[in-house]
C-alpha cells in the first residue's frame, strides 16, 4: 500500500483499502457472532445482533480500568517503543541500516500491536511551519522506498505501514527539543519553545490526523519530573501554575480532544509528590514520596484528572524500571514481586487500576538480562502486567537504548530471542495468535500466519456446532476477606474442557477487568462493613456464557479490624539505648481461625541508622529455626520520624495454626563500623522487657496490610 504524491492517504480512501482487506478475509468475519474473550455480558442469544465496528472506525475509550472499542469489547494495548524522531536526527533510529518496512512487519509478526514514538515539541512545530527537512539518518541503499523523503514524509509512509500490518500507533512528546538527552530535563517548556508552543504543536497533530485511526493515543508528556529543590519542577496539585502537571494534562488533553474527541490521552505520573500536610514549598526531601520519573501518580487520589464529558478518553501511565537503571532503595535485601507490588506499584499507580479508578498503560519497562536482580524485576513486572491485563509498551524496539538494550540486535534485523521469550506472555495472543486492534487487518497483515484482526476474536467464525452453553460453576464460597477485599472460589464446570474463562459478577456489576483463567478471585477496592452478593459465570471459547452460580453474599470487615490474621507482639532484649546493638525480640501470632502461610507473612521494625554506616541483622535465635527466618534492613526512600530504615522479617516457609504463634525470634542489627545506634527516637521501639501487642511493628499477608501502622 503505497502513498499519494508523499502523503498520507485522505480516510476516504483508507475506508476503501479497508474494505478490499476484508473482503480477503473469512466471510464470517463481520458477522457478529459472539466474542471468544472479554465479552460484555450479552447471552449467546443476543450475539448476533451486537454491532460491529465499521471499517476504519477502530478508536478506542475506556471503562472504569478497561479500554474498550466501539463495541464496548475489552481490548489489550500491548506493544513497544521505537525512537528516534524525538532526538537529533529526527527520524526512527536505525534506518541507517535496516529497512522500514522489514522492521514494522517484523514487529507486527511478533504481536506488538502498538507503537509508542517518542518525538519533540520542536520537530512537531517544524513540521507544521512547513520546514521538514530530509533527514541523514537514512541509508537510501537500505531503505529505497524512503529515500529522499523529508522527515514528516517518513512518517506518512510509515503510518501506511502500520495501517497495512494491522499495528496502531501512540505519540508522546518526549522532548521539548529535538535532543538526545533532551528527556532529562524536567519540564515542557524549554528555552525558546514555552508551554503554548507545546499545546500549539498538540493541536496541530492532532488535527492533521483526526481522522486517522492508525493514530490512537497521545501520551501528553514523557516523565515530568523534579525533585523537592530543582527548578523548574513537575508538581501534580489543583492549581492552574504553568509547572503542575496535572493542570497541563488537562488543558493538552482537553484542546486535543475538542478536535478529535476519540483518542486516547495518556497522563504519566512524576517524581516526587509531598507526604500529608506538606506544602509542594517545602525543599526538604524527606517531605516527598519519590518514585521513577513519571512514575509517581499518588496525586491522582487527591486531585484526578478532569478532561470534562471525554473522561472516559484518559489513561494513567507510568513508567518503572529495575536496579540496572537505578539502585533504588526497595531493590536492598530480598525484595520480590510481594515487596515491589506493596511498597513501590501499589501506593504509585496499582491502586488507580486495583480500585478500578482508570485504565493503567506502562509506558515504559525493560531492560538487560543480567541473569540477576534486573532479569529478576523484568520477570516481577511482566506477571504482574499479565495477571491484571495492564497495558504496556515496552522500552524498547532500539539496541542503542545504553541502559536498557533493545528487542532488536546490532544488526536492527535479528530478535533477542531470550528478551523476546521474557515478553512474549505479556503481548495480547488468542488461540496461539496475536490480536491486532484493527478490527479488519491481522496483525502482521492480510494472510498473516501469526496474528489476527479484533473482529477474529470477537465476531467469528465460531464453530457452528458449538452453540450451548456451558454449566455454571458450583461451591461459589468466601476463602478470605478484609475491609476493602474479598477473595472467592469456586468448583469448575462440569464440562470444563470446554470453559475458557469465568467472570465474577458482584451484583449485576462484572468486575474482573481480565480473564478469569482459574477458579479463584480477589475482588478489591470496597469498602468496610458492607454486604456484597456474588455471583460466577463461565464461559467458552466461543463466546457462550453460563447461567450465573448460586448467589454468594459476603460482608467485609470493619475498617477497625486489621485486613489479615496475625498480629506481631514484641520484646526490648537491650535495655541500653545507646549501645551498638539493636535487639529486638518478636512474635508472629495467627489471630484467625484458620491456618496462615508464613511464607506470606512479612514484619517491619522500624529504626533510625544514626549514621552514614550499612546495618547488618541476624538471627541469633528462633523457635521455628532462624533457617526459616529472613531478614534484610532496607534505607527508606525519605525518612520519616522516628525512621530512615526497616528490618523486614520474613519466612521460607511453614505455617501458623489458628490460635499459634511462632514462639520467639530473636533478632540483633549492628553497624559495619559498630559505632553506637540511638534508639530513643526509633519509631518500633519500646522499653517493655515483656511481650506486648506492637502496633508499631506492621505487619503483611502479601501485599495487605495486616496488623499496625506505618510511619508516615
Amino acid at each position: 500500500m503505497g502513498l499519494l504524491s508523499g502523503r498520507r492517504r485522505p480516510h476516504a480512501a483508507r475506508r476503501s483499502i479497508r474494505a478490499l482487506l476484508a473482503a480477503t478475509l473469512t466471510a464470517g468475519l463481520l458477522a457478529a457472532t459472539g466474542p471468544a474473550v472479554w465479552a460484555s455480558e450479552r447471552p449467546a442469544a443476543a450475539r448476533t445482533e451486537a454491532a460491529v465496528a465499521a471499517p476504519g472506525d477502530d478508536w478506542l475509550r475506556t471503562e472504569g480500568n478497561k479500554i474498550v472499542d466501539a463495541n464496548g469489547d475489552e481490548v489489550w494495548l500491548t506493544g513497544a517503543n521505537w525512537f528516534g524522531f524525538n532526538a537529533t536526527e529526527r527520524v526512527f533510529h536505525g534506518l541507517w541500516s535496516g529497512n522500514i518496512t522489514d522492521i514494522t512487519k517484523s514487529m507486527a509478526s511478533r504481536g506488538i500491536n502498538i507503537v509508542r514514538v517518542p518525538i519533540s515539541t520542536q520537530l512537531l512545530l517544524e513540521w507544521k511551519n512547513g520546514q521538514a527537512a530530509v533527514p541523514s539518518g537514512v541509508n537510501a541503499y537500505a531503505n529505497p522506498e524512503i529515500a529522499g523523503k523529508t522527515s514528516l514524509e517518513v512518517f506518512d509512509h510509515w503510518l501506511a505501514l502500520c495501517e497495512q500490518y494491522g499495528i496502531k500507533v501512540m505519540l508522546d512528546v518526549h522532548s521539548a527539543e529535538a535532543d538526545n538527552s533532551g528527556h532529562i530535563h524536567p519540564v515542557w517548556w524549554k528555552g525558546t519553545i514555552t508551554s503554548e508552543d507545546f499545546y500549539t504543536a498538540w493541536e496541530w497533530v492532532t488535527a492533521r490526523y483526526k481522522s486517522d485511526d492508525t493514530l490512537v493515543a497521545m501520551d501528553v508528556k514523557n516523565e515530568p519530573h523534579g525533585t523537592a529543590s530543582t527548578s523548574p519542577r513537575a508538581k501534580w496539585d489543583g492549581s492552574t501554575d504553568q509547572e503542575n502537571f496535572k493542570h497541563v494534562c488537562e488543558t493538552a488533553g482537553k484542546r486535543m480532544l475538542a478536535i478529535n474527541p476519540n483518542l486516547l490521552v495518556l497522563c504519566e505520573g512524576i517524581e516526587i509528590y509531598p507526604k500529608s500536610g506538606v506544602s509542594w514549598t517545602s525543599t526538604t526531601p524527606t517531605d516527598y514520596h519519590s518514585t521513577w520519573w513519571g512514575g509517581n501518580l499518588r496525586g491522582v487520589r487527591d486531585h484526578p484528572v478532569d478532561l470534562g464529558t471525554h473522561n472516559d478518553q484518559l489513561v494513567y501511565s507510568p513508567h518503572d524500571y529495575g536496579p540496572l537503571v537505578h539502585q533504588q532503595p526497595w531493590f536492598t535485601g530480598d525484595w520480590n514481586r510481594t515487596t515491589l507490588e506493596r511498597d513501590v506499584w501499589d501506593p504509585n499507580w496499582l491502586y488507580l487500576h486495583k480500585e478500578n479508578k482508570a485504565p493503567l498503560l506502562i509506558g515504559e519497562w525493560g531492560g538487560f538480562l543480567d541473569g540477576g536482580p534486573n532479569e529478576k524485576w523484568m520477570t516481577a513486572l511482566r506477571d504482574l502486567i499479565v495477571e491484571h491485563r495492564i497495558h504496556q509498551t515496552f522500552w524498547c524496539l532500539n539496541p542503542n537504548s545504553g541502559d536498557t538494550g533493545g528487542l532488536l540486535l546490532g544488526d536492527w534485523k535479528s530478535w533477542d530471542e531470550e528478551k523476546y521469550a521474557l515478553l512474549k506472555p505479556a503481548l495480547w495472543q488468542h488461540e496461539g495468535k496475536f490480536v491486532s486492534l484493527d478490527h479488519q487487518v491481522p496483525l502482521g497483515g492480510v494472510g498473516s500466519s501469526t496474528g489476527i484482526s479484533l473482529s477474529e476474536v470477537y465476531d467469528g467464525p465460531t464453530d457452528p456446532e458449538d452453540t450451548q452453553a456451558p454449566t455454571a460453576p458450583t461451591a461459589l464460597a468466601s476463602t478470605a476477606k478484609t475491609s476493602n477485599s474479598v477473595s472467592l472460589s469456586w468448583t469448575a464446570s462440569t464440562d470444563n474442557v470446554r470453559v475458557a474463562a469465568y467472570d465474577v459478577y458482584r451484583g449485576t456489576t462484572k468486575v474482573n477487568a481480565a480473564l478469569v483463567t482459574g477458579t479463584t478471585y480477589t475482588d478489591t477496592g470496597l469498602s468496610p462493613s458492607t454486604a456484597y452478593s456474588y455471583t460466577v459465570r463461565a464461559r467458552d471459547a466461543s463466546g457462550n456464557v453460563s447461567a450465573p452460580s448460586a448467589a454468594l453474599k459476603v460482608t467485609t470487615e470493619s475498617s477497625g479490624t486489621p485486613s489479615g490474621a496475625v498480629k506481631v507482639r514484641y520484646k526490648n532484649n537491650d535495655a541500653s539505648a545507646t549501645d551498638n546493638a539493636i535487639r529486638p525480640s518478636l512474635q508472629v501470632v495467627n489471630t484467625g481461625s484458620s491456618a496462615v502461610k508464613l511464607d506470606g507473612v512479612a514484619l517491619r521494625y522500624y529504626f533510625t541508622r544514626d549514621g552514614s554506616a550499612s546495618v547488618s541483622a541476624w538471627c541469633d535465635y528462633a523457635a521455628v529455626d532462624c533457617a526459616q527466618v529472613k531478614l534484610r534492613v532496607v534505607p527508606l526512600t525519605t525518612a520519616v520520624s522516628g525512621a530512615d530504615a526497616y528490618l523486614e522479617v520474613t519466612f521460607a516457609g511453614g505455617s501458623l495454626a489458628a490460635g499459634g504463634s511462632t514462639g520467639d525470634l530473636q533478632l540483633r542489627m549492628s553497624k559495619a563500623d559498630w559505632s553506637n545506634f540511638n534508639e530513643a527516637n526509633d519509631y518500633s521501639r519500646t522499653t517493655s522487657t515483656a511481650y506486648t501487642d506492637a502496633p508499631a511493628i506492621p505487619a503483611y499477608t502479601g501485599t495487605a496490610l495486616a496488623w499496625g501502622t506505618p510511619p508516615t
